[in-house]
C-alpha cells in the first residue's frame, strides 16, 4: 500500500462511498478540518495522516489504481448520501435524525 494520496482521490473515493469529510475524519481517526484543508489545497498534510486517510478509504473497498479509485465492495448503503451519513450520525451521537443538522 502507497501513502501517496490527492487530494481528487479523496474527493472521489468519499463520493463513491458516499462519506461526509466527517465519517472519513472518524474511521481514520482525525478530525474534519486536516481533511477539508487536504482536499482543498489548503495544506500538505503529514504522510501519517495521508496514510491514515487512505488506509480508512481502502479498508471500505476503495482500491486506487492508475485509473483511479473504485469501489470494491459495497458497504450497505441505505437510500443515498444523505440517508447514509444521517443513520452513521444517528449512531455514532445517538441523536434521532430529526436532531442532526445537515453537512
Amino acid at each position: 500500500m502507497s501513502a501517496d494520496l490527492t487530494p481528487e482521490q479523496s474527493k472521489a473515493a468519499r463520493a463513491l462511498l458516499n462519506w461526509s469529510r466527517i465519517r472519513l475524519g472518524a474511521k481514520a481517526n482525525l478530525s474534519e478540518m486536516p481533511i477539508s484543508d487536504f482536499e482543498n489545497g489548503f495544506r500538505k498534510p503529514h504522510p501519517h495522516t495521508i496514510a491514515a486517510v487512505r488506509q480508512a478509504l481502502e479498508h471500505a473497498g476503495i482500491v486506487f489504481t492508475v485509473e483511479g479509485p473504485s469501489l470494491a465492495r459495497s458497504e450497505g448503503q441505505i437510500s443515498g448520501p444523505r440517508s447514509d451519513n444521517r443513520m452513521w450520525r444517528r449512531r455514532q451521537t445517538g441523536k434521532p435524525p430529526s436532531l442532526l443538522a445537515d453537512r
